[in-house]
């Protein structure tokens, strides 16, 4: 297969690639029973929750099946072994389709959305990634520690009232702002606002809008989806105002500041002087300011919902925030990596919702998968993160509780690679996971430090789709802890001071 100048497949023909145009014996692979002729596999199945049917059908069709719909049939991934094989770089590459290549009216060839063969995704990503280096890391969590005081002044006033918070809410606000104020030097102030920002707002609406196309007949678009196409332009429009105006200050101020809107507006590439064209820098920051806050806050609110559920974990891992960190009021940025069991708190809680729930594979050349499935180059399927976090032949039986301790260090050397895959995978994995990690541990160290998590007795978890993954109608209430006083302990018991 021919490759770009950087290694990417060439380009394969845009827009949607159905199953038969690439799985020459797809009549191998199982669907659900009942498929209504010209419909396809629709009975039962909620527009509201595409992915969590698919999770359903997954449980009683195997490792690998197919889903077809108004004429457009996808091939499903979750067997470990076979998505193993899909992430295996030299045969398999990042395929951009579904609700992904139905953001690029926005996000264009930003980093998440650009196709393969597009040279920007090389440029931005080698002048972008010294931003995410350990050095830019330490530079990033003071302005993490000052937002995170700003959310806890609100839960501060939030408890004393006696009023239960809103945990999705609240979180999106908090990762809006850090990932606005640490990469672009811009202050939304969401956490002087009683609604979202409108920014989260048109964010949420092109989400939720990219999702239902998906499930909408192409040739009824225009007509089901009418007011919805509408709302979206105007979503968009918004999107591109507010980045534009973040820019046009940037350059107004003449930067400085280091910082990732820094490194798209000044920096060269190191090999071949290019820069990032302003209509890319629009499509860069756009992608950074939605990928940067909408997963972290899902991840974020769903750790809090399993440590209000399990007061044992919480216990665990309040008592090794007060053993690290003791009574230091700001922790240092090394202080963070060693809480190893938030993190696997963490860790636990995108095992069972990873907030982006799929990735898409496509094969670089003709090849079989499994060693029974023939693909063609450009064939594609999607793997199904979720229901690949729950195959018991890697993580049990009990797939559905809620254990920390799988991601405890032995437990993780003994499972096989490319079962845990939150962040996607390859060369286009999430280029911030480490900021990701960092920026959620700690807000869970401080937030455990500051409050025991109850629960609403009568809430029972609902997830919620807009590609990425949310807990719907969160509500926590709080208690205030006593402050821990003295100093942070090392691992050998040692006082640090």
């Amino acid at each position: 297969m021919a490759e770009t100048r950087h290694g990417a497949p060439a380009a394969l023909p845009k827009g949607f690639r159905s199953a038969e145009l690439g799985w020459p014996e797809l009549r191998r692979i199982p669907h659900p029973p009942r498929r209504v002729p010209f419909v396809g596999d629709v009975l039962g199945a909620s527009v509201r929750s595409p992915m969590q049917d698919s999770l359903k059908f997954g449980r009683r069709l195997g490792p690998i099946f197919r889903r077809k719909a108004f004429g457009n049939e996808i091939v499903f991934v979750w067997g470990a072994g076979l998505a193993a094989e899909l992430a295996d770089e030299s045969r398999f590459a990042k395929h951009v389709g579904l609700g992904v290549a139905n953001l690029r009216p926005v996000a264009g060839d930003g980093l998440f959305t650009a196709y393969n063969h597009e040279p920007n995704w090389q440029l931005a990503h080698d002048v972008l990634a010294p931003g995410f280096s350990r050095e830019a890391m330490e530079g990033y969590h003071p302005m993490m520690l000052d937002v995170t005081e700003r959310l806890t002044d609100r839960w501060d006033a939030e408890q004393a009232a006696g009023r239960a918070v809103d945990v999705p809410g609240d979180m999106t606000k908090l990762t809006l702002e850090t990932i606005a104020r640490t990469g672009f030097g811009h202050d939304f102030a969401s956490f002087e606002r009683s609604r979202p920002h409108p920014f989260v707002t048109a964010m949420v609406g092109t989400l939720t809008y990219a999702q239902r196309r998906n499930v909408v007949p192409v040739p009824l678009a225009p007509l089901l989806l009418r007011g919805a196409s509408r709302r979206n332009a105007a979503d968009m429009a918004y999107l591109n105002r507010t980045v534009d105006a973040v820019v046009a200050t940037r350059r107004a101020d003449g930067g400085g500041r280091g910082d990732l809107l820094d490194r798209m507006l000044e920096t060269a590439h190191p090999v071949t002087g290019e820069r990032l064209a302003p209509e890319n820098i629009r499509r860069q920051v756009i992608t950074f300011l939605i990928a940067g806050h909408e997963t972290t806050s899902g991840a974020l609110s769903f750790a809090l919902h399993y440590l209000a559920r399990h007061p044992e974990a919480a216990a665990r891992a309040r008592a090794e925030v007060d053993r690290v960190w003791g009574g230091t009021e700001r922790p240092a940025y090394d202080q963070v990596a060693r809480l190893r069991y938030v993190r696997r708190v963490l860790d636990e809680s995108l095992r069972l919702w990873p907030t982006a729930p799929a990735f898409a594979r496509e094969a670089r050349e003709d090849t079989v998968l499994g060693g029974v499935h023939p693909m063609r180059q450009g064939a594609w399927a999607l793997v199904l993160t979720a229901m690949l976090h729950r195959d018991p032949q890697v993580w049990g039986a009990d797939t559905e509780a809620f254990d920390p301790d799988r991601f405890d260090a032995k437990a993780v050397r003994a499972r096989p690679p490319h079962t845990f895959k939150p962040f996607g995978t390859g060369a286009r994995a999430c280029i911030g996971r480490q900021f990701a990690l960092h920026e959620a541990t700690l807000v869970l160290g401080l937030l455990l430090r500051r409050y025991e998590l109850l629960p609403e007795p009568d809430y029972r978890l609902r997830v919620s789709e807009r590609l990425t993954l949310m807990p719907e109608g969160l509500r926590l209430r709080l208690e205030r802890r006593t402050p821990v006083t003295g100093t942070p302990r090392t691992p050998a018991g040692r006082s640090t001071a």
